[in-house]
């Protein structure tokens, strides 16, 4: 049986400082980093709906997207079983980028992950594990947007409402400051347009569009949403669609516009 994961956000410096403990925003900035694009795409493993495994394929689809700010799900991070498609997909774009496994073991090191134009100044990795469930997690990730702070949160929530309930309670938590705008984005896998997860998130953040993304080919399921605080930043949000992207994944990639 495994234990009861411990849910304390799990905090991981990447700048040269390895001993702080705390992610500050960078020194004289603004606050304002916009105008900016983002998107969130749940890449299947790299596992198109043709059963092929491609890495290429799916940084094709990125440099389709040219997004400053990526977050991405299900990625396969390095293991005796599988190469690290995120080192594929950043050498691939020129990107910054920094994980986030929900599983770390020899044989299975799998999660979320965010590539950025800017640099990543500090993450922290969020456990939302429930019970016996998948492990699941959210990547909460700092960047510094030539001196202007932005806070990016990549998440992969449950397939069970009870464990989605309680992982969007334990995540808006994490929510405590006001000190740099927010995005957050990843599949939420929440198809109840009035359910609780959605309700909560829409009175943290404001009502956003919603778009289905899933099954790629032909979607009918909104599971990929991207919200941002302050709200009235969001110009759009689009669903990107190609004949690539149908292909790469299960999921299509969904993409945010956020006016200066």
């Amino acid at each position: 049986m495994r234990d009861q994961p411990d849910t304390t956000a799990a905090l991981h410096d990447i700048s040269d400082d390895a001993s702080a403990n705390a992610c500050p925003a960078p020194a004289g900035a603004d606050l304002d980093p916009w105008p900016l694009t983002v998107a969130t795409y749940n890449i299947h493993s790299a596992v198109g709906t043709d059963g092929r495994f491609d890495p290429h394929r799916i940084a094709a689809v990125l440099r389709e997207i040219n997004a400053d700010v990526i977050a991405l799900q299900e990625v396969p991070l390095g293991d005796s079983r599988r190469e690290s498609v995120l080192a594929v997909l950043q050498e691939a774009t020129g990107y910054h980028a920094v994980e986030g496994p929900t599983q770390a073991r020899d044989d299975r090191r799998y999660g979320n992950a965010v590539l950025s134009r800017y640099p990543i100044t500090c993450s922290r990795t969020i456990d939302l594990s429930f019970g016996r469930r998948e492990p699941r997690g959210a990547l909460d990730a700092d960047l510094d947007c030539h001196g202007h702070p932005l806070r990016v949160i990549a998440v992969h929530l449950g397939l069970r409402p009870a464990e989605r309930r309680d992982q969007i309670r334990r995540l808006l938590q994490e929510f405590d400051t006001e000190r740099m705008p927010v995005i957050l984005m990843g599949d939420v896998n929440e198809w109840f347009v009035w359910g609780r997860p959605l309700r909560w998130l829409v009175s943290r953040f404001e009502a956003v569009p919603a778009y289905n993304t899933f099954p790629s080919r032909f979607p009918i399921f909104a599971l990929d949403r991207i919200w941002i605080s302050p709200r009235k930043r969001l110009a759009r949000i689009e669903v990107h669609v190609t004949p690539l992207s149908k292909a790469a994944s299960d999921h299509l990639p969904l993409v945010a516009h956020i006016d200066g």
